[in-house]
């Protein structure tokens, strides 16, 4: 019997020795590994960018315009705000994929044809719905205001929409029939009709 514990206990003494040596060789490995930079690139995105500014100046279109091209053929109305915003107020016959949910297989699944036209807006085209349509801009407080410089503290609100990025991606991604919206539009304005789940007396698709 007693033989029988002192090998139990040099097994067990054995084991844990055995543990930490692969730990401690494990956490050289991880030291010692070399992984290889990530997929972001700054300088194809600036390049992208430049690309993109003059063809995006030739298609911001107003909401007549809009919403007349939103009757025709191969035309997509693509709203890329969160799945929880857009589940409650959107723009009546919208198709939904949030812009952080972009990829080349969702696009596609969502938008087979390239060529198709896409009529995009967002958080920014609204004006009188700061809770379903939140303006995206930002504008330095009080405190920030004093420890800028004169000509700083001058500078205007800073417009961080959600359209600019989702026409380069979307331009990016291979699509140039791409149209935005480029009104503030008062939420109430006749022409417009919402669909979701706070907006109320219709049948929400």
């Amino acid at each position: 019997m007693k033989n029988l514990v002192l090998l139990i206990i040099s097994i067990l003494i054995a084991t844990v020795a055995i543990s930490q040596a692969l730990i401690k060789t494990k956490g050289n490995m991880d030291v010692n590994l070399e992984y290889p930079k990530s997929l972001a690139d700054y300088d194809d995105f600036k390049n992208l960018v430049s690309e993109v500014e003059s063809h995006r100046n030739e298609r911001l279109i107003n909401l007549d315009t809009f919403l007349k091209m939103s009757q025709e053929e191969n035309v997509i109305v693509l709203d890329t705000r969160s799945t929880f915003r857009y589940k409650r107020k959107h723009l009546k016959g919208a198709k939904h994929l949030s812009f952080t949910d972009f990829t080349q297989q969702t696009l596609r699944e969502l938008i087979p044809d390239t060529n198709t036209k896409i009529l995009i807006y967002c958080n920014n085209n609204f004006d009188g719905d700061e809770l379903d349509f939140a303006s995206k801009i930002f504008i330095p407080d009080e405190e920030e205001e004093e420890m800028e410089t004169q000509i700083l503290s001058n500078r205007k609100p800073i417009m961080l929409a959600l359209n600019i990025p989702t026409y380069i991606n979307l331009y990016g991604y291979g699509y140039k029939q791409i149209y935005e919206l480029d009104e503030l539009i008062y939420i109430d304005d006749s022409r417009i009709e919402f669909k979701g789940s706070e907006v109320k007396n219709t049948t929400n698709k």
